[in-house]
């Protein structure tokens, strides 16, 4: 420990590249003792750290330095954590929709019981499309109200596979739908609506307004609602309905 050690250490000059060159002069400047760190950042500038998020082993971090490249590297690692579809365990349509089965469409109480649970339990549109086709088939015609009901529940499933927990009305003009989506997952989804709806949709922390969708006939507001979270539900790469 009390003698002074040296390495010699010999190279052909016209064989180094540009890189190891800047290499060699970092190892020539940090040659004092707890170095190590500053030398592994250099190393960093010069040969790049890379792209973290993907597959690309080139980076460049030595055009912006290191202290702006990591807040650039936080910033989009909280926006991909942001992106996640949030898991809702029901959705809750309280728009003004007359939706039921009447009692002069199945009388007996538990058939129609029964047909309530079999249309709550679907999980699909394919399958709430048979069960109506199987009550059709069984007590005849769907009434209006049931046919309402039918496409409430296809609109819970869709906006509860697209992260809304409940959709309501905001005064007489506009419609909410709450939800613990953040920002940038709402800025994903929404790409896919087309653009003439886009401006209808109104993200701020924990809801969606729906500009103008109030003014209209609930059963309109109903059907339009379904026909445009479909759209947002297309930016997602496995959907739930069939």
């Amino acid at each position: 420990a009390g003698i002074q050690a040296h390495a010699w250490l010999f190279y052909p000059k016209k064989s180094l590249t540009d890189k190891a060159r800047k290499r060699l002069r970092a190892i020539q400047e940090f040659t004092q003792l707890g170095s190590g760190y500053q030398l592994a950042m250099r190393d960093m500038e010069i040969r790049g750290v890379g792209n973290l998020l993907g597959v690309e082993q080139s980076g460049q971090m030595d055009a912006i330095g290191f202290d702006l490249y990591m807040d650039m590297l936080e910033e989009e690692i909280a926006e991909i954590r942001g992106q996640d579809i949030p898991k809702v365990d029901d959705t809750q349509v309280d728009l003004n929709v007359t939706a039921f089965v009447p009692n002069d469409y199945i009388p007996d109480l538990e058939q129609k019981m029964g047909a309530y649970r079999s249309l709550a339990g679907a999980s699909s549109k394919v399958e709430l499309v048979q069960i109506a086709a199987d009550l059709s088939d069984r007590y005849g015609p769907i009434p209006h109200a049931t046919e309402q009901l039918v496409r409430m529940l296809e609109l819970k499933l869709v906006a509860k596979a697209v992260g809304f927990s409940r959709i309501k009305p905001e005064g007489k003009q506009h419609v909410v739908m709450e939800t613990p989506m953040e920002e940038p997952a709402w800025k994903k989804i929404s790409e896919n609506l087309p653009s003439h709806l886009k401006s209808r949709f109104v993200y701020s922390g924990g809801k969606v307004v729906v500009r103008g969708l109030g003014v209209l006939k609930p059963e309109k507001q109903l059907e339009s609602l379904t026909e445009w979270l479909g759209y947002l539900q297309g930016a997602i790469a496995e959907p739930v309905l069939g």
